[in-house]
């Protein structure tokens, strides 16, 4: 019983976490507070360069405001030319029209939320089952099965 309580707690858990993709936003004017990803131009890495280093390809991060000009963004995320990324906490940048190119949008990706909960709830379904033949999750109290004579203390073997 507790197996399978264990089991549905983790699918619940990975259902909850979920799963995001970065979608093309075409034509989409995105809302104040949507989380975002834009393309930086060669234009835009010069222009950011001092201030977020020479080598960005995307920012993401949540609109804070929109002007004709420029957004105004919390970044998350700056993802490198040659791989990797780096984790930033909100930080307010603006950012210019003219440095960017395609814009994200990040959306909820039903597919891999599927694919991440079959694989969590099967992963942990294996690792209990392995856990039962081996016998590591069987009630090991002490004792051997045999009862004990009343009086006598039993030990563990040396």
């Amino acid at each position: 019983m507790h197996r399978l309580r264990f089991i549905g707690v983790a699918a619940i858990g990975a259902l909850l976490a979920g799963c995001f993709t970065l979608l093309p936003a075409r034509g989409v004017t995105p809302e104040l507070g949507s989380q975002i990803a834009f393309d930086v131009n060669d234009a835009g890495r010069v222009a950011l360069g001092p201030t977020m280093g020479p080598e960005i390809a995307q920012i993401e991060g949540r609109i804070i405001e929109k002007t004709s000009e420029d957004y105004l963004v919390a970044v998350t995320t700056v993802r490198l030319l040659r791989g990797g990324q780096q984790v930033w906490s909100g930080e307010k940048v603006r950012l210019r029209a003219e440095y960017l190119g395609s814009m994200y949008e990040r959306k909820f990706s039903r597919g891999r939320t599927v694919a991440a909960t079959a694989i969590t709830v099967g992963s942990f379904a294996t690792l209990l089952g392995i856990a039962a033949v081996a016998g590591i999750l069987t009630d090991n109290s002490g004792g051997d099965g045999k009862p004990t004579p009343a009086g006598l203390t039993r030990r563990p073997p040396p």
